[in-house]
Order: structure tokens, then C-alpha cells, then sequence
């Protein structure tokens, strides 16, 4: 396992970070745990979850797998998505975010998190607020270092100059999807945490299991996929399943099939070879499947293969004039 530097932190994390929402839900308890100290004996050392995640579940499983072994990783926790039914159980307002940060603590079973990411922007609190609370939280020692996740380039500009105004805590991190059919943040977001020094960990690097090939735009999604997920299997499938995306899959596998590769291991090598890249965040749902993805970060590209790869995006990426995203 290689470990890459999280921005200015100075803390280096695995070039894979281990995904839990499905802990709880399409994982059982037992085979999680399983699952997180198989990772973590592999060198994964960065374990991301929410506390959105199957309400709250995932936390206490995490809590669980990493009993005794909590100062081996980098431990992410998120606020933001709503979690509850009352007018103040979503946001990042001052009041959500350090409630939240005290129960993921409770479920996580820790008395801190190296990193707590805004989960998405909040378009009704203004920044300084949700700052403001996150620095509190950073100076009481219950958070090491924050973070945010599905903001848009401006919006992480202006937080850090907000930051930077009011003397307060930063982003050092952010978390967009990012995969071989998804790629608009290297127009403006990418070249931003370049230049800022922020550290980027990735979602979606598989397209939701699409990037597997085993799926069929002729037929219903498998049960037991993602796809077909009660909680979270139509985001997906209106994110990813589409006519353009199959196409560009079935290309993608030609190139794979050509270099003798898998395609999953593939897509999350090419991956990784974008040095503005930190982490790939990979979620699973077997112990099979994490050994698989965790074996991508062995895989070495040919230039040809990247020039092959490249050549599918051409027929997703905007073909006209085209200004930022």
C-alpha cells in the first residue's frame, strides 16, 4: 500500500480509503468488522462514514471494528444531510453541527475525528457560521481537522477565504465523485485543491458498480447492487444508468480486455494516476470485494492505455464551447 500526504495536514493516508455506508444495510455487523480489519491489515489506514449513514448504524459499526485499533487510522465522519425529523436535524448551522459532532462521537466510540466534513453545502446558513462552529470544534480538540463534500469550486473558494478572514479553521480536504465517466472536476475544482493545497478523496470511483461491467442497460438492476438499493438505488440510477454511460462502459472494457486487465481494477488505477488525487474511497460489500479494489493500487498504466481511456471521454465531456463546468 502506497500513502500519499492529505494536503498541509501532514498526515498520509492510504491511496485507498475504505467506504462504509453500505455497513449496516447490505453488510451485516459481523461481516463489517471483518471487512475493516481485513483493510486495515492490507495498510488502508483511512476509513471514511456519516452519520446519515443507514441512521447512524454505520458510525456504531465503525465504533465497533476499530475497538483497539483506533489510533491505527485516519477516522471522517460527516454533518449536514438531514437525520432526524425535526426543523434543525439538517443544515450546518451552529447548533446541528455540534450536536452531530457529539453523537457520531458517542456511536464512533472515540473522542475525536481526525477529519469532519461539511457533507454538502448548506444554502441557508452563511459559511462564517458553519466555520465559526467548526472551529470551535477544532479548538476543543473534538475534531483534528475539517473538510467538506459536494461543494462546488466557488464555494470552496470562498470558504477558505472566509477562513483566512476571520482567523479560523480551513478545509484541508474535500470529497467529490470522480471516476472514469465523471470528470468535471478537472475543469475548475481540481486545479483549485492544486493550488490551495487541499487534499482530494473520491467518491463514485466505480460509477455506483457500473465501471464493473456487469451490469445490462437492457435489463432491470441485479438485486443486491446498488442499483437496486432500497435507500439509495434510485440516486444511482438516475446519477449513472444511462444510454452514454453503457457505451462509454462497453469501451472501457475493450481497453481493459486489450491490456489484459480487469476493468474495475483498472478504472481505480487510472484513477490514481492523477497526482491531484489523495484517496480513492471504495465501498463493498463482500470481504472478496475490498481484497479486489485494494489490488487496483498495484496496477501500472501504459501511456497508451491512458491515451485509449482519454478517448472515452471524449464522447461524455461537453463537445461546444464550453466555460468552467
Amino acid at each position: 500500500m502506497e500513502y500519499r500526504t492529505l494536503g498541509r495536514t501532514g498526515m498520509r493516508v492510504s491511496e485507498v480509503c475504505l467506504g462504509t455506508m453500505t455497513f449496516g444495510d447490505q453488510v451485516s455487523e459481523a461481516d463489517a468488522i471483518t471487512i475493516t480489519h481485513a483493510a486495515i491489515d492490507k495498510g488502508v489506514n483511512f476509513i471514511d462514514t456519516a452519520n446519515m449513514y443507514v441512521k447512524g448504524k454505520s458510525e456504531e459499526i465503525v465504533g465497533k471494528a476499530l475497538k483497539g485499533r483506533r489510533d491505527d487510522v485516519i477516522l471522517a465522519s460527516k454533518v449536514g444531510i438531514q437525520v432526524g425529523a425535526g426543523p434543525n436535524d439538517i443544515g450546518l448551522s451552529s447548533k446541528h453541527i455540534k450536536k452531530s459532532v457529539e453523537d457520531s462521537l458517542r456511536r464512533l466510540d472515540t473522542e475525536y475525528l481526525d477529519i469532519y466534513y461539511a457533507h454538502l453545502p448548506d444554502y441557508t446558513t452563511p459559511i462564517e457560521t458553519s466555520l465559526r462552529a467548526f472551529d470551535d470544534l477544532v479548538r476543543q480538540g473534538k475534531v483534528r481537522y475539517l473538510a467538506c463534500s459536494n461543494f462546488r469550486a466557488f464555494q470552496v473558494c470562498k470558504a477558505l477565504w472566509t477562513s483566512e478572514r476571520h482567523n479560523v479553521a480551513r478545509f484541508d480536504l474535500v470529497q467529490p465523485p470522480y471516476n472514469l465517466l465523471t470528470r468535471d472536476i478537472e475543469y475548475e475544482l481540481l486545479p483549485l485543491c492544486v493550488e490551495e493545497n487541499l487534499g482530494v478523496c473520491v467518491y463514485n470511483p466505480l460509477a455506483g458498480g457500473l465501471l464493473t461491467g456487469k451490469h445490462d442497460f437492457a435489463k432491470a438492476p441485479a438485486a443486491g447492487t446498488r442499483f437496486a438499493n432500497d435507500a439509495m438505488g434510485r440516486m444511482y440510477y438516475e446519477r449513472y444508468w444511462n444510454e452514454a454511460n453503457f457505451a462509454a462502459v462497453a469501451q472501457i472494457q475493450s481497453v481493459a480486455e486489450g491490456a489484459g486487465k480487469d476493468m474495475a481494477q483498472l478504472a481505480l488505477a487510472w484513477i490514481l494516476t492523477n497526482a491531484a488525487v489523495t484517496s480513492i474511497i471504495i465501498g463493498a460489500t463482500s470481504l472478496k470485494h475490498v481484497e479486489h479494489n485494494i489490488a487496483a493500487t498495484e496496477l501500472s498504466l501504459s501511456n497508451d492505455e491512458c491515451s485509449k481511456l482519454e478517448e472515452v471521454w471524449y464522447l461524455l465531456r461537453p463537445l461546444r464551447f464550453f466555460y468552467g463546468r
